[in-house]
């Protein structure tokens, strides 16, 4: 049987694990079907401990099928502070007086805008993640790894700041599978070759949506 994508916890037994997109209620955090977080501390508090200084209009948006590790954190621009001058404290936000006088300097910040992760993503234990970054389809996040630069697709990156370790296919397979695009196939189809997608290759997975065509999309 499929699990259910609005299922909160889709293993009963294991609170850990919730599914992302039944959970998040803000505006600004955009996630898709079947992405979980696990966390043996309290997964369901996603919202607030793994997505930081979300005071600004940018969004995080992240894909489907996305496994995110404990203690993955995603830092979005509200954390930036100001550094055209000579001090980078926050005067703005304790308001009154202060906020008066610098408020313009604050709103007239650059902005990398929304945080944006692909699909079939996954992060390792303690990840970061910094503003604006965007992060392709396939990519593996290193445990412990800050990213701060765009991550190519099928691309593993590691370390502080995160750097490219090796690509997981070459050209002609990561073109294969990004124009296979398996995470919009419908869930039974996902369901009948979970087992290619595992461990098959880029030309397996191109072979199932020629076959079918269509109904992949």
């Amino acid at each position: 049987m499929t699990p259910d994508p609005t299922t909160l916890h889709p293993l009963p037994a294991h609170e850990r694990v919730v599914f992302l997109k039944p959970l998040v209620g803000s505006p600004k955090i955009v996630v898709g079907e079947y992405t979980y977080y696990d966390d043996p501390e309290g997964a369901t508090g996603f919202e607030h401990h793994n997505v930081l200084y979300a005071y600004g209009p940018e969004r995080l948006i992240i894909g489907k099928y996305c496994a995110i590790a404990t203690g993955t954190r995603f830092l979005m621009a509200g954390a930036d502070h100001p550094t055209m001058g000579v001090s980078t404290f926050p005067f703005t936000m304790f308001g009154g007086e202060w906020a008066e006088r610098t408020l313009d300097i604050v709103t007239g910040m650059p902005s990398r805008g929304d945080t944006v992760v692909g699909n079939d993503v996954w992060f390792g234990h303690r990840s970061t993640v910094m503003p604006g970054v965007r992060i392709g389809d396939g990519a593996i996040i290193a445990a412990g790894a800050v990213v701060t630069a765009d991550v190519p697709p099928y691309t593993i990156v590691g370390g502080n700041p995160a750097r490219p370790i090796r690509r997981r296919f070459d050209d002609a397979g990561i073109d294969r599978l990004l124009r296979a695009a398996w995470w919009d196939w419908p869930a039974e189809l996902v369901t009948e070759h979970a087992r290619t997608i595992m461990a098959g290759t880029p030309a397996d997975i191109a072979r199932i949506a020629a076959d079918h065509g269509p109904e992949t999309v």
